[in-house]
Order: structure tokens, then sequence, then C-alpha cells
């Protein structure tokens, strides 16, 4: 299954969400690969502990070559870097994403992500996609390689407008140049619970016939501590309710019945 979790918003925790659900799938026996589509490299350093900008073979140089006259390309699998959790890698990001960008664009390569993540699909049961907070071209093939979308929520009224846009931009693509894209759901993040603005808002989305999930991702400093230690909270706090509620995010996101806990921290 190839998912990228896509929010034009930023801040809303794409990267922490991609990576933990992640994490959870390897931890559950799964061979999983995280795609850094992101130039800043969040996901990349979060997994691997190194700045992308220390990387080599990185998805700019997997893509790099699509515009460049090379008798051979190297193969996909040769960009991907283990991670030090069993069962998880990585293709890290490269700042030099933004340079290649105006290149792969001008050559209408936009579908060379998707024929390089099928092919990877081979070797990996799980692949999932972190993405910019912008609908750039990289999102867009993002989106265009993708059978699932997750989209991060964070409970404003600045979020809830920039979803509607989401939304319509996703049914476009859909429509123009994936037919196999399923927006999977939306994933209320750092959600306050006794706060009354973020449950209203769930609340209105849900009755509006959105496809809001069952699971909300709390507030805690727990993930800031993760993202310190370069560990998913899996590993770094198995026990933690946040690692439960990711843990139930999963679940729910592969068909299977969770018994939905108190939120809090």
């Amino acid at each position: 299954m190839r998912r990228v979790v896509f929010n034009q918003k930023g801040g809303v925790g794409k990267s922490s969400i991609t990576c933990n659900l992640a994490a959870i799938s390897a931890a559950r026996g799964n061979r999983t690969l995280v795609v850094d589509l992101d130039p800043q490299g969040n996901s990349t350093h979060y997994l691997l502990g190194k700045p992308a900008s220390e990387l080599k073979d990185t998805v700019a140089d997997m893509l790099e070559q699509t515009v460049a006259f090379k008798v051979f390309n190297r193969r996909p699998e040769e960009f991907v870097h283990a991670t030090p959790f069993e069962n998880l890698f990585v293709m890290p990001s490269s700042p030099e994403l933004d340079f290649l960008e105006r290149k792969l664009e001008a050559k209408h390569k936009i579908y060379k992500l998707r024929e390089a993540l099928k092919k990877l699909g081979e070797s990996f049961d799980s692949i999932y996609i972190d993405t910019a907070p912008a609908l750039n071209f990289y999102t867009r093939s993002a989106l265009i390689a993708a059978q699932r979308c997750l989209i991060p929520f964070d409970c404003d009224d600045f979020s809830r407008q920039a979803l509607y846009n989401i939304l319509n931009e996703i049914r476009d693509l859909q429509e123009d140049h994936n037919e196999e894209l399923v927006v999977e759901g939306i994933v209320a993040n750092q959600f306050q619970p006794r706060a009354s603005l973020p449950r209203q808002l769930v609340k209105e989305l849900i009755e509006e016939g959105l496809p809001v999930l069952p699971v909300r991702l709390s507030s805690s400093v727990k993930m800031k501590e993760s993202h310190q230690c370069r560990q998913p909270l899996i590993y770094m706090a198995p026990k933690h309710p946040l690692t439960r509620q990711f843990e139930n995010l999963f679940s729910v996101l592969h068909g299977e019945a969770v018994e939905l806990e108190p939120l809090g921290d």
C-alpha cells in the first residue's frame, strides 16, 4: 500500500504522523519504507538521526537521473537507507529538491515517482510518503503515486478553510491523474479534548459528511521528546497514551476493530 500524508498547511504534524505510523507498521513485522519529499527533511532526520544535507543517494538523486542523459539508470532500491529500527527504511530527502523541481516540471516527469514506488512495492509491504506544506510538483507527484491519502487537521478555523481547498485539489487530481487514490480520512492532530473549540470543529466536520477518523491524536510534550531522541514513540514510549492513539489510528486505517480509550496525556 502506498499512502501519502498531505496538507498544504504547515505545522499540522505530517512528518510525525508519517514516521510514527510507519514505525508501528515496521514493529508489526511489515517491511516499511518512508519516502521523504519535503526539502526540510524532517522525516529523514527523525529516522536516520542525520540532516538530509549530509546524505548521499537521496530521493533527489533518484529523480535527477530521470532528466539527465544516462545509458543506465540506477534502480530505486539503491536510494533506500536502512534505519536503526528493524523493518523500517527511508528514501531520504535533500535540499537539492528545491533546485531540481523546475527541471522535473519542465520535462513533465510527474509520473516518475509513481513508476519508482510501484517497483519498490515489490520489495516493501507499506510505503509512506511525507510531503512539504505546499501544493507543488512533489506533492502532486506523491498524490499521483499514492493509493491512499491521510490528511492531518489542526483544530482551528484556518485549518478548516485550508481543508476544503485540499479536498478540491485532491478531487481534481483523482479525476485527471489517479482514479485509484482514496481519501482515507482526516485525522485531528494535537487535539485538546477539554477545549470546546476542537470538539466543536470536529463535530461540525463530521456533520458535513467529511471522512473524519474516530481517533484523535492528543497534544503531548512526549512527541517533542521523541523528535529530540530521534525515536518514534513505539520505540521510545510504547505504553504512553499518545503511542496507543497512534496504534489505534494504524488499526483503524487497516480495518481492525479497536476500543478507543479516553483521550489525555
